[in-house]
């Protein structure tokens, strides 16, 4: 009997003790629960809790002892990326936006547009038909030469004066315009497909230099023809080295109907010379020998293996 009594005491004050550490715990989470609802209060709440910061401690504690157990709203989602607007592309303050800066910085002439077209499509002499165009064998004729000049505004636009900006420099002091001016100029004056360059032999593959005659036939006349040149330093440089060729050819052959003819005439290669080029002394990186090289006035870029010197 008492050995019954004594278990059923030992049941009762642990049961009380373990009661005891289930009151501590609810205690525990309802005080952190208070705490962590405290800061999702809405902002009228937070303004009000300022305001009545003046009231005395005793008024704000019982309103403090309430639970708030209805979860806070959550704040709307902002959007992964600022929509794209048309209407204008400038910022709120005034300033041009990153995109629209770059693009104001772009040089008005950096894209190409012809300032004229000399090819007039009922000029006399003009195929209209494939049936009309004759068969010749161009790598051994020299059909249509000289049989006629070309028209007042082709001759305007063939002998146009040369633009000082589009010259290079090459760095041992050479002049020269990019193939890529003649080939506009051509267009300009007898239209795309009013011209071609036609081989008149095949490639002659030296130890380092590869040449191929060509001739330019222009609105089905030939015009004049030239040796194409190009120096190559490997066998997997051939093809470009033969490409090469076709514009050095396209250039000579220009000469006759007189585009850049200023890259050609001495008194225009002194005066680029003295005004438009100067001459700087570089350094070579690994062998330490001095030279100088030619560059344009206000563009000097000295690129490895060379450094500028004194």
């Amino acid at each position: 009997m008492n050995a019954s009594r004594r278990v059923l005491s030992q049941a009762q004050r642990q049961l009380r003790c373990q009661s005891r550490l289930v009151t501590r715990h609810l205690d525990a989470r309802f005080s952190s629960t208070s705490t962590s609802s405290a800061p999702a209060a809405s902002p009228s709440s937070s303004s009000s809790s300022s305001s009545s910061s003046s009231k005395s401690e005793p008024d704000a504690a019982p309103a403090a002892a309430k639970p708030k157990y209805a979860p806070s709203p959550r704040p709307a989602s902002k959007p992964f990326f600022k929509p794209y607007s048309t209407s204008s592309s400038t910022t709120t303050t005034g300033k041009a936006s990153p995109s629209s800066a770059a693009t104001a910085a772009i040089p008005s002439d950096l894209f190409y547009q012809p300032a004229t077209i000399a090819h007039a499509e009922n000029a006399t002499g003009v195929a209209d038909t494939t049936t009309d165009i004759p068969v010749v064998d161009w790598s051994a004729s020299f059909h249509g030469i000289a049989s006629r000049p070309v028209t007042a505004r082709q001759f305007a636009a063939l002998m146009k004066p040369l633009d000082v900006d589009d010259i290079e420099v090459k760095p041992d002091g050479i002049i020269y315009l990019p193939e890529i001016r003649y080939r506009r100029r051509l267009n300009e004056a007898f239209g795309p497909m009013g011209w071609g360059l036609i081989p008149k032999g095949d490639a002659v593959v030296g130890n380092s230099v590869v040449t191929r005659e060509y001739a330019l036939i222009v609105d089905g006349r030939f015009v004049s023809q030239a040796q194409g040149e190009n120096s190559y330093f490997g066998a997997d440089q051939l093809p470009s080295a033969v490409e090469g060729c076709k514009s050095n050819a396209l250039m000579r052959c220009c000469k006759d109907l007189g585009i850049a003819s200023e890259l050609w005439d001495p008194s225009f290669i002194r005066w680029f010379k003295k005004n438009r080029m100067e001459e700087v002394w570089v350094e070579h990186a690994t062998t330490k020998k001095k030279r100088t090289l030619w560059y344009r006035k206000g563009a000097v870029d000295v690129a490895y293996p060379y450094r500028q010197t004194k």
